[in-house]
């Protein structure tokens, strides 16, 4: 299998409309974090998952064990009226018969999801710990969840106590099945724990140390190796699944495609340096369009000139103490020496610009100005990205304008000139859109351009708390036609919970605006 690393950004993408497609849940926000085991927060609408590095296999077997992983927690989001934490015994016993009661009512529902399962079960089973490795009660918790989800354990452990896991695995299933012919939720499954702790002959609170692969994440299990324990899990898992063919699975020819579409973003990324783009996030059309209608050199000129000191990165400060003395500086009474301070703007910021009908009437100097900004911003070497949003046959399109990674250049300028101002300010909905983006690229600041109040001020405040939980500073610049309006703007932009708000009547002063709020 072909050895790649695919951007952070495309898994978070294609996670997220995989779990809101499963799930039917539309502000499902997936993050990946190598910190924790996998996890779903439902008060939070988050699903926390291992990045594919940490898996064990190739890029594909671990593309499949986390694509199988996702489709667990949207059947948790679906099905499960609480997840309670793994830490202790009767929150992991608990979420053990959880995840076969959500497998089983989900793979009703996503009758192709058979194979994937038991490949998963494959790598989960090599995952889990030998026994003898784990220490106390907790090797009785551990033997349990091997035995109710594999039918089988790894290592040894004494025969008495090995009854009482039949035994609590028996009535671990018994209960499973209750609850799925009777319609019973979580709840009622939660009840029950206890007589399996009681079984088990354990506190209910005893700690379940975190179980760590006894192979190193990256490493392939061979044909031979992969094909002994998929057979061990197909014999064991034969009455769920019925009739079950190890090498079909081994091969995952129904998910091969939607990874190769992933391969394909990924060597085009690499090749043309440009990022495949976000589920509801478009690249404007650059055909036939004429961008040099929205240059204005005198414009972009003046301000190269202005921060001509920025971009050689040094500058000329005088003071009472210093490397040289200046004679004329001390006849004429100021400070007599001088020194050279080396200046550098190591701030990264992502820019939303709005594109609601009401900048139309001066979408032409609007541009004019914005493009400026990219223009000086990439003379300063500024890392920076550019979006916009505006309405599109009927629905709210965020235009990628220029990637983080991608230069400022005549391409991302047609884009700009392209983009039709038209529609209202739907900002949550635009930042829902974008929250993989951001996610992934965690820029320093997220600077929002607009000239009006949000659709759903609630619904932004929500979002903008979400971004600064990513350590985020929340910027915006509020648009009006007078001093007055920008700054009634701004005041209500406030109220929003960005950090920093700053108004804008003369649409030429956005650049020198926008580039006083980076840290230099």
């Amino acid at each position: 299998m072909q050895a790649i690393q695919l951007q952070t950004e495309s898994i978070v993408e294609i996670a997220t409309f995989l779990i809101r497609r499963w799930s039917e849940k539309d502000n499902i926000i997936v993050e990946i974090s190598d910190k924790v085991e996998t996890r779903t927060r439902l008060n939070e609408n988050k699903v926390i998952l291992t990045p594919l590095e940490k898996r064990i296999g190739n890029d594909f077997q671990t593309y499949r064990q986390f694509r199988t992983s996702l489709w667990y927690e949207a059947m948790r989001i679906k099905f499960c009226k609480k997840i309670l934490s793994n830490d202790h015994a009767f929150g992991f016993i608990l979420n053990t018969l959880e995840t076969q009661r959500v497998e089983r009512i989900g793979r009703k529902i996503w009758k192709g999801m058979d194979d994937e399962i038991i490949f998963n079960y494959t790598y989960m089973l090599v995952a889990r710990p030998q026994l003898h490795t784990v220490y106390g009660k907790a090797r009785i918790v551990e033997a349990f969840y091997q035995y109710f989800m594999f039918g089988t354990i790894k290592g040894e452990i004494q025969s008495s106590q090995f009854e009482q896991i039949k035994k609590a695995a028996a009535f671990g299933k018994k209960i499973v099945n209750k609850a799925i012919e009777e319609n019973h939720d979580t709840e009622w499954l939660e009840e029950k724990i206890s007589e399996i702790i009681k079984i088990l002959d354990i506190d209910s609170l005893l700690t379940i140390p975190i179980s760590l692969p006894f192979m190193k994440a990256g490493m392939a299990l061979s044909e031979e190796e992969l094909l002994k324990v998929l057979k061990i899990i197909s014999k064991n898992k034969e009455g769920d699944f019925g009739s079950i063919d190890p090498a079909s699975i081994i091969k995952g020819d129904n998910v091969y495609d939607e990874y190769k579409v992933l391969l394909d973003e990924n060597k085009k990324t690499e090749n043309k340096g440009l990022n495949p783009e976000p589920i509801g996030v478009q690249t404007p059309s650059t055909k036939n369009v004429d961008e040099t209608v929205i240059f204005d050199m005198s414009l972009i000129n003046g301000l190269k000139m202005r921060f001509k000191e920025w971009k050689t990165g040094w500058k000329e400060q005088h003071l009472r103490t210093g490397d040289e003395f200046d004679e004329e500086n001390y006849i004429d009474g100021n400070e007599p020496f001088f020194t050279d301070e080396k200046k550098s703007i190591k701030t990264k910021i992502v820019i939303l610009l709005d594109h609601s009908s009401s900048i139309a009437s001066d979408a032409i100097e609007y541009k004019k100005a914005t493009l400026a900004l990219c223009e000086v911003l990439s003379y300063l070497k500024v890392k920076f990205a550019v979006y916009a949003f505006s309405t599109e046959n009927r629905s709210v399109v965020c235009w990628s304008v220029k990637p983080d990674n991608v230069k400022w250049n005549s391409i991302t300028a047609k884009r700009l000139a392209q983009i039709v101002a038209n529609g209202s300010t739907p900002l949550a909905e635009v930042y829902d859109k974008m929250f993989p983006i951001l996610q992934s690229k965690r820029p320093d600041i997220f600077l929002t351009l607009t000239d009006g109040e949000p659709s759903d001020p609630d619904a932004v405040r929500i979002m903008t708390k979400q971004f600064k939980g990513l350590g985020i500073n929340m910027v915006s610049l509020g648009l009006g036609p007078n001093t007055v309006r920008a700054t009634t703007i701004a005041n209500n932009l406030k109220h929003l919970g960005y950090e920093k708000t700053m108004a804008v009547s003369r649409l030429k002063d956005i650049p020198s605006k926008v580039i006083g709020i980076l840290n230099v």
